[in-house]
């Protein structure tokens, strides 16, 4: 379904990770709608709108997102969150395309500091960022993270064999 903005709208050139403006008036196709965020197709490519500005997207009603966690932290409350984060062209959240390769949580005085390490498929992907911003931006949402960094690593190199068996059912390679 082909929707038009109703206003100019900030987004992020897929894959090269450049941020733009697309104008009031453009018309765009949705092609993902997965962790808040929304994949455009236009006549010049392919952008993410982020979550914040998809109220550009006239007649477009963003999916309810999971409830935040509530209560205590804890480290499957972390894994739940990038569970959230998806790359804009991939239809499969961060952790079961085998992006997220350490995830460490250190106690500290007033709550947690939690690092990530996370690869990208493809080496040079200029999402890279884009997609390590909103993971680190879901994690600091959870209760007591006092800081929350993700590293981008590339050893080892990711392979589509660390796809995980629910991932691979997504994608239809199962």
């Amino acid at each position: 379904m082909t929707h038009k903005l109703s206003r100019d709208c900030p987004a992020t050139v897929i894959p090269a990770g450049d941020a733009v403006t697309l104008p009031a008036g453009s018309d765009v196709f949705i092609t993902q709608t997965l962790g808040g965020n929304v994949t455009v197709r236009t006549d010049r490519g392919l952008f993410r709108i982020a979550a914040e500005n998809a109220g550009a997207l006239a007649g477009y009603t963003p999916k309810a997102e999971v409830a935040e966690v509530a209560g205590e932290f804890s480290e499957p409350a972390v894994w739940a969150a990038l569970k959230t984060c998806f790359d804009p062209e991939i239809p499969v959240n961060i952790v079961d395309l085998g992006l997220v390769y350490d995830l460490s949580v250190e106690k500290t005085a007033g709550g947690n500091k939690v690092d990530v390490k996370m690869t990208l498929t493809a080496p040079g992907c200029g999402m890279g960022p884009v997609i390590a911003e909103d993971a680190r931006q879901k994690i600091a949402a959870l209760p007591t993270v006092e800081t929350a960094k993700v590293h981008i690593v590339w050893d080892p190199i990711w392979t589509p064999q660390m796809i995980s068996p629910e991932g691979r059912k997504v994608l239809g390679l199962e």
